[in-house]
């Protein structure tokens, strides 16, 4: 989609750009940009690096529940309970 833009569709929308914001907001912009990247990066270092340290557990090591996700079945309320008993 992008691929087709040359130097004069980028010089066009620097200078929409430029009015839209002003030049003396451009900079402030700029930077937040780069803040919100620089962030962005780092959170995705930290879930890489918390993936890595978490190692898979073993086979039978699993509650018992639904396979592969480790959570345990739902129950429904009253379910422990003997059915058919209707006591006044």
């Amino acid at each position: 989609m992008l691929g087709n833009l040359n130097g004069w569709h980028l010089l066009i929308l620097l200078a929409v750009i430029l009015l839209l914001f002003g030049a003396a907001r451009l900079p402030a912009l700029a930077k937040s940009l780069g803040q919100s990247a620089r962030l962005f990066r780092g959170e995705m270092k930290q879930l890489k690096a918390e993936d890595g340290d978490t190692a898979p557990p073993a086979a039978g090591s699993q509650a018992q529940g639904y396979p592969g996700t480790g959570d345990a079945p739902r129950r429904e309320p009253g379910a422990d309970e003997p059915r058919g008993t209707n006591t006044p």
